[in-house]
Formats: C-alpha cells, sequence, structure tokens
C-alpha cells in the first residue's frame, strides 16, 4: 500500500473542501485499495465572498505555503476557485507558480493544483467547448467566473447564480436542490454541465444522479480537483459514481 500525501489550502471558512475530496478519495480506495490518501491542510481567513476579503485572502498564500511544506506533501492544491478567477483570466497559473516557488525555497518539491485551473482542465478532458455552470456566487462574481471559463476557449451557454454571499451559509446549501436547480438552466447547447463551479458549495451527492437523468457529462470544482491531484500523482482518474471525469478512463491533461 503506498500513502499518498496532499496538501490543501483552504479558506477559513470552508467546511466542504476538507470533506469532499476526502471522501471521493475514500470511495477511490474502496476502488482500489493499493493507494491510500492523507490530507493536511493550511487555512487562509476569509469570512465572506467579496473581491475585497478575496484579495486580502490571497495575500496569506505565502504562510500557507510554507506551512505545508513542513509537512512535505506529494502534491498541493489550492481551493478557492472564485479568489483566483476574480483576479483575471489566467490567474491560476500565477497562483500556482506562487505556491511552487514557495514550496521549493522550502526544499519540498509537490506539483501545485489550483481548483481554477483544475476546473479548466477538466472541462477541456471531456473535449466540452460549451458548458453551463451553477455557482453560489452573487451576480458579478459569477459572470467573472463565467469570462474566465470563457477566456480559456469554453463558450459558456448559461449560467445560475444562487446569490448566497456569507461563506458559511454557502457550505450549508443542500446539495440535493442542484437536482432542481440545473433545471433552470438552457442547456440546449451544452456540452458539459458544471454543477457546483466552487469548492466550498455541496455538489457530489447529486453529480451521478444529474448526469444519469440529463445525459451529459457532469463535474464539478470538487471532482476536477480530484481528477487533477490523481493526475498529478500518476493514478488513474478513478472514483465510482463521481462522473464522467472519474469514471476511470485514461484521460490526458491538456498542456498548458
Amino acid at each position: 500500500m503506498t500513502d499518498h500525501h496532499i496538501g490543501l489550502i483552504v479558506p477559513s471558512s470552508n467546511l466542504t473542501m476538507e470533506t469532499e475530496l476526502p471522501r471521493l478519495f475514500r470511495a477511490r480506495e474502496a476502488a482500489a485499495p493499493e493507494d491510500r490518501f492523507v490530507f493536511h491542510s493550511s487555512r487562509m481567513r476569509m469570512k465572506h465572498v467579496t473581491p475585497e476579503e478575496l484579495r486580502a485572502m490571497n495575500a496569506q498564500t505565502e504562510r500557507a505555503a510554507s506551512e505545508l511544506a513542513d509537512a512535505r506533501p506529494d502534491v498541493v492544491a489550492t481551493a478557492c476557485l472564485v479568489a483566483i478567477m476574480a483576479q483575471g483570466p489566467g490567474y491560476h497559473c500565477t497562483a500556482e507558480e506562487e505556491i511552487s516557488a514557495v514550496l521549493r525555497a522550502q526544499q519540498a518539491q509537490a506539483p501545485v493544483v489550483s481548483s481554477a485551473g483544475a476546473l479548466l482542465d477538466g472541462i477541456a478532458a471531456l473535449g466540452a467547448r460549451k458548458v453551463a455552470i451553477v455557482t453560489p456566487y452573487m451576480k458579478p462574481l459569477t459572470r467573472l467566473v463565467a469570462e474566465y471559463i470563457e477566456d480559456a476557449g469554453v463558450e459558456v451557454v448559461d449560467a445560475l447564480s444562487l446569490e448566497v454571499p456569507d461563506n458559511l451559509a454557502v457550505a450549508r446549501l443542500d446539495p440535493e436542490d442542484l437536482r432542481g436547480h440545473y433545471k433552470r438552466l438552457n442547456l440546449g447547447d451544452a456540452e458539459a454541465l458544471v454543477l457546483s463551479a466552487c469548492v466550498q458549495m455541496p455538489s457530489l451527492p447529486a453529480v451521478q444522479p444529474v448526469q444519469d437523468e440529463l445525459g451529459l457529462p457532469v463535474l464539478s470544482a470538487a471532482t476536477a480537483t480530484a481528477f487533477r491531484i490523481l493526475s498529478e500523482l500518476g493514478l488513474p482518474p478513478l472514483v465510482p459514481d463521481a462522473g464522467s471525469l472519474l469514471a476511470g478512463t485514461e484521460i490526458v491533461v491538456p498542456a498548458g
């Protein structure tokens, strides 16, 4: 059995990333017991999803990455999608490199994954050029997320904003409600559905049922992040009942 140590950088008010990611990886352990996954977290202060608080949180990245470096993780994932996307198109590359530089300075050699970059990679890996998205954000932040995705060459055909500004309240949203929310979207041209474009909004119980009902690939920020982590560890993206992206097919992450 091989232990894989995963470092997480999460907002201080995030209650979901440290539950959904381990849940996905526990399911993978049941399907492929030769690999075991251990999680280590560092937190950055943030309570409300506003541009000001997101910028202040990003300023804490060096400290959080340095703390994780001490645990010598095999991969590090930074897990606030909108904090990165709100800084402008392509910023996930900058954020990932900043964390990588901190790790290297602390003699910790580990690949870095951002939930923002992972979502783009997940969409690309599915071959989708048109997507619809569900977010918990206020509409201006949802527009920023849509623009970020479109800058990567993917058309956002429709977006639903649940408009929940308090980050703790986002974590308390019932994922089963997503099985109704997605029906409010215009999915006529969509090639995939991002059921939760946010690592704080729970979605796992709905991903596979919505995909089965809709007949389109369904992914979320969490499943995309798990996909990238597994890819960086050199492991097949196999998590049962977690959507097409984690169905076990060898998918190559596009370069760049």
